[in-house]
């Protein structure tokens, strides 16, 4: 069967008892997903039977996909790629940062997630965690928000080098007055002997 067999669209609450029933083959929490059914993407054959599904939960700009279901996975290569452009769609409508999956199949792998590592780790929004691995990711855009506070440290560094910079000037300046005043102090006292001892040699005895 081609993948112009299928129609992919978003879940309604009309599609809830097919849903339920495909979750249940799959063993997922349908009372969970129920609650979620419309963060889900839906594959529909022409007979208008669900082929297949899979979920996009979004937050704080990360795009989670999950519960990826199939009434026949033979359908899967055919649904997936379908999905793939679904999703990408939706991630660019809600302005997403990056894709994340548990999801094991290796089509996953072959549209760029990779093992998520340590620093995209924090980025995984709390709720999520839960002691899971294995997380798969793929980033979609900068995080603006990132570039403008990393230009924000910089315009501070930037400040603060250029007010040691007005410091080390500030020293050197005032070195350079107490090196006048010394030498004018030495001068001075130089002038001084010099009097005293035309003084003294002008009022010897001849």
């Amino acid at each position: 069967m081609s993948s112009s067999a299928f129609q992919v669209r978003r879940a309604t609450l009309d599609d809830l008892a097919q849903l339920t029933a495909l979750w249940r083959t799959m063993r997922f929490d349908t009372g969970e997903l129920a609650r979620r059914a419309t963060e889900f993407q839906v594959a529909v054959a022409a007979d208008g039977q669900l082929a297949g599904a899979i979920g996009l939960r979004i937050e704080q700009k990360q795009g989670r996909i999950h519960s990826e279901a199939f009434h026949d996975f033979s359908h899967a290569d055919q649904v997936r790629p379908l999905f793939w452009e679904r999703l990408n769609a939706l991630a660019h409508n809600h302005g997403l940062l990056r894709f994340w999956t548990l999801e094991e199949a290796p089509f996953w792998k072959q549209c760029g997630l990779l093992p998520a590592e340590e620093e995209a780790l924090g980025k995984l929004p709390p709720s999520w965690r839960a002691g899971r691995s294995g997380w798969l990711t793929l980033k979609l855009r900068e995080d603006v928000h990132e570039i403008i506070a990393a230009d924000h440290d910089f315009a501070l560094l930037i400040e603060a080098e250029r007010q040691r910079a007005q410091r080390v000037r500030g020293h050197a300046r005032a070195l350079r007055v107490a090196a006048v005043l010394i030498a004018l102090a030495v001068l001075a006292l130089v002038a001084v002997g010099a009097v005293m001892i035309l003084r003294h040699r002008f009022f010897l005895p001849r």
